[in-house]
């Protein structure tokens, strides 16, 4: 059996310090690139979007071609477990492609994962791009050794542009090669410090669903960011403290928090806000802290490298995340 050279030399890596990893970059985007629309999860209920997309890329100079069961509406779904496991397949294998974007996120990408085969992927790496439940493709791909973004999806195009352009016209330019350096205005709660890691995360839900499981990753040494929807205090405490039982943040290098975007309402009241609660957990741990990063559920969502060394700076006026 034949294996690419960037095989061999990520197996040689992983083999001399699993703590070391060189994590591969697939290659940047030039203009007449293919790019695969999937959707491994929930059920694509506004294809106008999926289209919006596609046809707005393909404007920019690149081929889109959407997978055939990202369409089907199998209940909660885009499709079965197999039609969606065969769109994966399909996309993972391809040859020519140079990037696989995830429709939507939801729920269901924990019931292919493990029957993925990313042989051919490993030969022929592509930007895989996505948030949410795509949290499943990020901590595989890490554990693989491959950089990945955590970016805007296709079913985020919508009335009016304006809204979505910035994270957009940004994804682009990621997917070209551009470094971005991101200045926010410091947070009061934000524990000041400077550290450099590579970036790893995403949705704090799936992060406390992989404790366990083949696509569990370590923190140690690097910079951990988190976002969240939907949830109540209480259940995002109860995340956090998974996590930190894990040793997630005792290992990590600093801390990045995203967008918690519809908390619902406790009943009764829990008595924290978000900041708060991260806080009574990772504050003894005396690591840098950024609060209100805009990426996650938002119409603002920068885009974020996966697998990447970054460098994160928080003063008492502003924060800085760049990459390297």
């Amino acid at each position: 059996m034949k294996f690419s050279i960037r095989f061999i030399l990520l197996f040689i890596t992983f083999s001399m310090n699993a703590q070391n990893i060189t994590f591969l970059q697939p290659d940047y985007l030039q203009t007449g690139d293919l790019i695969l629309i999937v959707a491994p999860a929930g059920v694509v209920k506004q294809p106008e979007a999926i289209y919006k997309a596609k046809e707005t890329f393909e404007n920019w100079g690149y081929k889109v071609e959407i997978g055939k069961n990202v369409f089907q509406n199998f209940h909660h779904f885009s499709a079965t477990d197999k039609q969606r496991l065969e769109d994966m397949q399909w996309a993972l294998d391809h040859p020519k492609a140079k990037a696989i974007w995830c429709a939507r996120g939801g729920y269901g990408s924990v019931r292919i994962i493990d029957d993925l085969n990313f042989q051919s992927f490993m030969q022929y790496p592509k930007w895989m791009i996505g948030y949410s439940d795509f949290t499943v493709f990020h901590n595989k791909l890490h554990n693989l050794g491959f950089q990945s973004l955590h970016a805007p999806m296709p079913i985020n195009f919508k009335e009016p542009w304006s809204e979505i352009e910035e994270s957009f016209i940004q994804l682009h330019a990621l997917l070209k090669g551009t470094l971005p350096t991101y200045t926010l205005e410091s947070n009061p709660y934000n524990q000041i410090g400077n550290c450099k890691g590579v970036l790893v995360g995403g949705n704090l839900t799936i992060l406390e669903n992989m404790i366990g499981t083949a696509t569990c990753f370590s923190t140690k040494n690097k910079i951990l960011f988190i976002e969240e929807i939907g949830e109540h205090k209480y259940h995002i405490d109860r995340l956090l403290r998974a996590l930190d039982r894990k040793g997630y943040f005792k290992d990590c290098a600093g801390l990045i928090v995203g967008d918690f975007t519809n908390i619902k309402k406790n009943n009764p009241d829990f008595g924290q806000n978000i900041e708060e609660i991260v806080l009574s957990i990772v504050k003894k741990y005396k690591i840098p802290v950024l609060f209100d990063f805009p990426a996650g559920h938002q119409n603002k969502n920068l885009g974020l490298f996966i697998g990447k060394q970054a460098q994160l700076t928080i003063t008492p006026s502003q924060a800085t995340l760049s990459y390297h």
